[in-house]
């Protein structure tokens, strides 16, 4: 009789009402893959309880392993005790981990996704000890792996230079928009700036707060800028405090326009889809990325977009944004002034998107995931 093939996952960062970046990724590729592959089992593992809306089918095996990975400290129990402990017992074919992070197993293969490199490249960003975790154990994941994933080309490249790695042993996958993000009615974008933004023209950001994000030279471009117009325009910036974000809000207090700022906190999908649809354009101007979620939700949504330059953003945005220099505040300003004031320029922006974000679908991403995962079966 034929082994029913086993892949054993890490869902850690699956948590409800929390799918953004990486969990957002992990939610969408697995909930494909298990509703694709029912000839699959697969076993979840979970380091808390788990909401049910993530056990994707009757293939879905969940585990919940103590302790919770929530400290530098906690994920290396958590990664090189418990794991390995469940691992042995299950005797899975594979283990997949839609994070850098793997398991400290031996004798399995393992399938890490690598989503950017920045805690090499900016250490400072993130806590001591997060850093010092992340950039002893990169290195050692990514030649451990059976084969590497990642999120764009860009990222592909990093990692083969950083990691001296040969390219044929990284697969780019990319990311997707999912299925909330499409056009609106004007008289449903009218409901939500009505909502949202007193009814004003708005350009959004969404993203964790964090330093990588670029918030407070964001803001200080939104000043700039709206010293320049008339009309009561506003920054909407989407998303939850994350780490080191007091910057950004000391940024904020020493504002001019602050009562212009909306900080929405985080919202739900269909509440960001919303938004999106009904801007007048994103401004995301991190200065790096491994691939940019949120410029292909906008592009989904017929929102024009102004982007960073550096990193993954060009090769996700393509001809279908307004690259600015993420350091420099008069370029992102300068952008936020051309896309207000010329219509023209907004539709050629949408028209160009249409174009790009083909490239892009979570359908496409978790293709191409299986393709590599189905080798080690």
């Amino acid at each position: 009789m034929l082994k029913t093939p086993h892949i054993a996952v890490n869902t850690r960062l699956l948590l409800k009402d929390r799918l953004e970046g990486i969990s957002r990724f992990t939610y969408e590729v697995l909930r494909r893959l298990t509703t694709r592959h029912p000839e699959v089992h697969f076993s979840f593992i979970f380091d808390r309880p788990y909401d049910e809306s993530f056990i994707f089918g009757a293939n879905v095996e969940p585990h919940v392993l103590f302790p919770q990975a929530r400290h530098p400290v906690l994920w290396h129990s958590w990664f090189h005790f418990s794991t390995p402990l469940l691992l042995r017992r299950l005797k899975p074919d594979l283990y997949f981990s839609p994070e850098f992070y793997l398991s400290g197993a031996k004798d399995l293969p393992q399938v890490p996704v690598f989503h950017d490199l920045a805690y090499e490249h900016f250490p400072e960003d993130i806590g001591r000890w997060a850093a010092a975790y992340c950039r002893h154990y990169s290195p050692r994941y990514a030649r451990k792996a059976a084969h590497i994933l990642t999120v764009s080309e860009y990222s592909r490249q990093d990692l083969a230079t950083r990691y001296q790695l040969p390219l044929e042993k990284i697969s780019v996958v990319y990311n997707g928009a999912s299925e909330h993000f499409r056009p609106m009615p004007e008289a449903e974008q009218a409901v939500v700036r009505a909502r949202y933004s007193r009814g004003c023209p708005y350009f959004y950001f969404v993203g964790t707060l964090q330093p990588r994000k670029n918030i407070s030279r964001l803001l200080r471009a939104f000043d700039q800028f709206r010293a320049g117009v008339s009309e009561p325009v506003k920054l909407l910036v989407v998303g939850r405090k994350g780490w080191k974000y007091r910057e950004a809000m000391q940024t904020y207090e020493q504002m001019r326009f602050k009562e212009e700022v909306v900080f929405t906190g985080f919202v739900s999908d269909e509440e960001l889809a919303g938004l999106a649809a009904s801007a007048l354009a994103l401004c995301y101007v991190p200065y790096l990325e491994g691939f940019g979620i949120p410029v292909l939700e906008a592009m989904y949504c017929d929102t024009p977009v102004i982007c960073s330059n550096l990193s993954s953003l060009p090769e996700v945005a393509g001809q279908g944004a307004m690259l600015v220099d993420p350091f420099k505040e008069e370029d992102i300003a300068r952008a936020m002034q051309a896309v207000y004031a010329d219509a023209g320029l907004r539709q050629q922006l949408i028209e160009a998107a249409r174009l790009q974000r083909q490239q892009f679908s979570w359908d496409q991403t978790s293709q191409r995931v299986w393709q590599v995962l189905s080798r080690f079966l």
